[in-house]
């Protein structure tokens, strides 16, 4: 196998692989597909999680994630598919962050694996076994790479700054007191 076609499977097994994770994360927020909330669910937890409206947000982050997911696996618009996904993944990562890196505590490693995965298919073009390379490469252009993650990371970056950070719990209520046993039952016999 030429140096050329290698290349080209690997990037073809590597967009599979990446964008069919993508579409289907998305799925399950936008439709309920594989166990997931479907929008009305994924708002819910979007605005516990402090993207508020958390219904735009939910359409947003499953549209990021399904369609570009698709887009990747398709190899089309794959500046704009991997943009997207990766702007989609800076959301989940600074939901991430305070458990640190490792996904075993919940860290931000596992959306930062699909990002930077995203991103890199994006920058280095999908390669032949793809549509953009079908279409001779018309969605793209350098152009494009420069204009969609310029616009991924602005809308990235404004979304995140403006969710409102969950505060810690709050603490369960005190039970009250219980008045104590007035009765004689010989203890201060039994304190001495």
């Amino acid at each position: 196998m030429s140096l050329v076609s290698r290349k080209d499977v690997g990037l073809l097994a590597l967009r599979l692989g990446a964008g069919g994770v993508l579409f289907a994360h998305g799925t399950q927020k936008l439709f309920g597909w594989f166990g997931g909330g479907g929008l009305d669910g994924t708002a819910q937890g979007m605005e516990r999680m402090g993207f508020v409206p958390g219904r735009p947000s939910a359409l947003a982050a499953g549209l990021g994630e399904a369609g570009g997911g698709a887009l990747l696996a398709l190899g089309l618009a794959t500046p704009v598919a991997g943009a997207a996904a990766a702007g989609t993944m800076a959301g989940a990562i600074a939901v991430h962050s305070p458990n640190g890196f490792f996904a075993q505590s919940g860290g931000f490693e596992y959306p930062a694996v699909l990002g930077l995965t995203a991103a890199a298919i994006g920058l280095a073009g999908a390669g032949r076994f793809s549509l953009d390379h079908l279409t001779r490469h018309r969605l793209d252009r350098g152009a494009y790479v420069l204009l969609a993650f310029t616009v991924s990371a602005a809308a990235a970056t404004t979304v995140v700054s403006r969710r409102v950070t969950p505060g810690p719990p709050a603490p369960a209520p005190l039970e009250p007191e219980r008045p104590e046993d007035t009765t004689d039952s010989g203890d201060e016999a039994a304190s001495l």
